[in-house]
């Protein structure tokens, strides 16, 4: 049986044991002896890392959009659709584990459209992309769609 104080020096030099004496503890119901004031900043980071990750592939996500929609360059163009594809699927996941975050998805979107123009106008300085957000996430939208298929016609 550890006590709060043995955990709080485990948490400092094993993070993994931490986490498994956590774990048993919680399990059998030992709560008087948990290291509440390192579970509380745990947890609170469980959410600002799903955040930071979702704001992260929303980023990415929207700078292969662009890249595809607006540099004329098909040799390209399989490759970012790969991209697309794939950060989709992660985020979707994201939200599946996570539907709470959806809101926060849609909060962000206009401030992570913003850092994703600034990546793809310094890597393509040629090209004229929109200065506002083109990409709506109305019922899905942005995590579904080819917006390609009705530039190309």
């Amino acid at each position: 049986m550890q006590t709060t104080q043995t955990l709080q020096k485990l948490y400092e030099q094993d993070f993994v044991a931490w986490c498994e004496a956590t774990v048993a503890q919680l399990k059998a119901g030992q709560l008087d002896q948990l290291d509440i004031e390192n579970l509380i900043e745990e947890i609170d980071s469980l959410g600002k890392r799903d955040r930071r990750e979702l704001t992260s592939r929303l980023r990415v996500l929207l700078a292969h959009l662009l890249k595809r929609l607006y540099v004329p360059t098909p040799e390209n163009f399989n490759g970012w659709e790969l991209t697309i594809v794939e950060q989709r699927k992660q985020i979707q996941a994201l939200l599946k584990d996570s539907p709470s975050l959806k809101p926060y998805l849609v909060e962000t979107l206009p401030e992570v459209y913003l850092d994703s123009l600034e990546l793809v106008s310094v890597e393509y300085k040629q090209v004229s992309f929109p200065k506002n957000c083109p990409f709506r996430n109305e019922g899905d939208e942005l995590l579904f769609k080819q917006y390609w298929l009705d530039s190309e016609k």
